[in-house]
């Protein structure tokens, strides 16, 4: 299940519109516009007309199965009439604005920490360990593909979605045929300042060129499908007050300004606080407790801090503090970073931190592991490390407070099934500094197994594609100290993954090379080309210099293109391109033109 790309304003959308024509080759086409409905997307599947799987989307290739769960959405069909043996429907599981402020009111009564907007809720709803409670959320599922043996079964994707409603799914009705970019625009345009009346939250809309056939010729990228984009709304913003700033510590000891907010409605959702960053980010914003402030959703999710729009009355400076907020150790901020941290490794709130990235379903995906029990787990030395999770008993999770024999065996189940997770995210879960996802999965690939990457030096790793001297060092640093070595030691005799299969990669002629992307080029968006040359064992950057090694310059190619001729680097067509990924020497266009 592969994301979108996104069109940010009219001029992104005419630009995907442009390469769709062009790509059609002349043909006639028109689009479908849906709403982009902020939920969790899932897949569910019938077999002989009845529910017999639900899947989450996860990370485009492995979701988690929440079918108990999905069980009990009232606009999820548990059975359907249908000529197809089985098939596969795909939609967004949504929890309406109603429905969320009720679940908030029982949280706040209950002493719980509220969530933060309808989409989590409804992602943590559908994960909870008991059905009964997902239940009492009422969910909503509306469709947006019919698929048979994964292939869409008609003419149109209009079709699709009258053939589902049809069958007794909840299509949403708030869409439009749209025989042109002009009418794809006014129907995006026309749900901007309506969109807080309807009863849930959308952050869009959804533009699919219509004709099956026509979407399988246009194919996809790596990551999204060519026939299709995500028109987003402009992050909506308010004005409110600092009332103070408080540090939060992370799993890696970075010490984390968040600015405490006068609350404030923004796009129907209360904000009351938003990261700041760092040290750097509060000078560069000029912002000082008690100043008025705008801020924003970004994606209509995350609240950040725009500008400071007055300066407060009694305004005073933050400071960050010399000492860890919980441990009280010493801060530290190293020359080149813009973070400081607490050195000790043993601090809590690193521990706890450390304990729920591991937990993520981006990670290790330990369902059912979630802040209020890894508060206790903490609390009560139950766990001191990652490697705890794995020696947890049933009789240690019963002695915690809400948690029952029901509940306490399904999160040793998904302790346990957690083993079987693939290396990269292993690696992104121990936790070593500037090594995320895409990190690790290099690591991964480049080296195999945790031995290997654990015993080379900073050189050796620097020969692994987006690793520099900064991610080296820290790489080696973190398996040079004692504890983590037991930590790994540890996890090993778990049983966890520690080896991976390195795919053998046929060298391109892009390999090891420094390219720049300018203009528009005639079929590859700036982004597919970029995608392309990475796969290819090329690299991209956004500025010319020596080190350049191509330009690939398309139509209104600017500055970068007049650089490159001043400093003899060879310059590229689209083409030309397109050759030297074939594994052929390509024809350079002339540096003199």
């Amino acid at each position: 299940m592969l994301s979108l790309d996104n069109a940010l304003n009219q001029g992104e959308l005419r630009e995907f519109d442009r390469r769709v024509r062009e790509l059609l080759a002349g043909a006639e086409y028109s689009y479908t516009a849906e709403l982009k409905l902020d939920g969790l997307s899932m897949a569910a599947r019938y077999e002989g007309g009845e529910l017999v799987r639900a899947i989450t989307r996860g990370d485009g290739q492995v979701g988690e199965d929440v079918t108990e769960n999905a069980r009990t959405i009232r606009t999820l069909p548990l059975r359907v009439k249908s000529d197809y043996p089985a098939f596969e429907v795909r939609g967004e599981v949504i929890m309406t604005r109603r429905a969320f402020e009720q679940v908030n009111l029982e949280r706040e009564r209950d002493g719980m920490a509220l969530y933060v907007n309808p989409r989590n809720s409804a992602a943590g709803s559908l994960r909870l360990l008991d059905p009964a409670v997902t239940a009492k959320r009422r969910l909503e599922f509306l469709p947006y593909f019919l698929l048979v043996d994964g292939q869409p079964v008609f003419e149109s994707h209009w079709a699709s979605l009258e053939a589902m409603k049809a069958m007794g799914f909840k299509v949403n009705p708030l869409r439009q045929k749209c025989a042109n970019v002009d009418a794809l625009w006014e129907f995006f345009a026309s749900w901007e300042n309506r969109r807080d009346d309807l009863p849930y939250e959308i952050d869009g809309v959804v533009a699919k060129v219509d004709w099956i056939d026509q979407q399988q010729s246009l194919g996809w990228t790596a990551k999204a499908p060519r026939w299709a984009i995500a028109l987003k709304y402009q992050a909506r913003a308010a004005v409110t007050v600092v009332e103070y700033i408080a540090v939060q510590v992370g799993r890696t000891g970075a010490l984390t300004p968040v600015a405490y907010l006068r609350p404030v409605m923004v796009g129907g959702v209360t904000v009351s606080r938003a990261t700041l960053h760092n040290e750097d980010e509060i000078a560069r914003l000029g912002l000082e407790i008690g100043d008025t402030v705008v801020v924003e959703r970004s994606g209509d999710v995350i609240p950040k801090v725009v500008r400071v729009e007055s300066p407060g009355a009694d305004r005073r400076p933050f400071r960050m503090p010399a000492q860890c907020p919980v441990c009280r150790e010493p801060v530290v901020r190293a020359e080149g970073e813009v973070a400081a941290r607490c050195v000790n490794s043993s601090c809590p709130a690193r521990l706890k931190e450390s304990l729920l990235h591991f937990a993520r379903r981006s990670v290790m995906d330990l369902d059912g592991v979630g802040e209020a029990l890894v508060d206790q787990l903490v609390e009560r030395g139950l766990v001191h490390s990652i490697a705890d999770f794995y020696s947890l008993t049933l009789e240690q999770l019963l002695t915690l407070e809400r948690t029952g024999e029901k509940s306490a065996k399904k999160i040793l189940e998904n302790i346990l099934g957690s083993k079987l997770r693939p290396l990269p995210r292993l690696l992104n879960g121990l936790g070593i500094p500037f090594v995320g996802e895409r990190t690790a999965q290099i690591l991964a690939e480049t080296f195999g197994s945790v031995d290997a990457l654990s015993a080379v030096d900073e050189l050796a790793l620097q020969e692994a594609e987006e690793v520099g001297p900064k991610i080296a060092k820290s790489i080696r640093t973190f398996f040079d100290v004692p504890q983590n070595q037991e930590l790994v030691r540890r996890l090993h005799e778990a049983g966890l993954t520690f080896t991976h299969t390195v795919r053998p990669r046929q060298r391109a002629l892009v390999e090891g090379f420094t390219f720049v992307l300018t203009g528009t080029l005639p079929t590859l968006s700036r982004e597919e080309a970029k995608e392309r040359i990475e796969e290819g064992g090329g690299k991209v950057t956004g500025s010319v210099s020596k080190k350049t090694r191509y330009v690939v310059a398309g139509e209104d190619a600017g500055s970068k293109l007049e650089k490159a001729r001043t400093l003899n680097i060879d310059i590229l067509d689209e083409e030309g391109l397109l050759a030297l990924l074939r594994r052929e020497e390509p024809v350079k266009k002339q540096t003199t033109e």
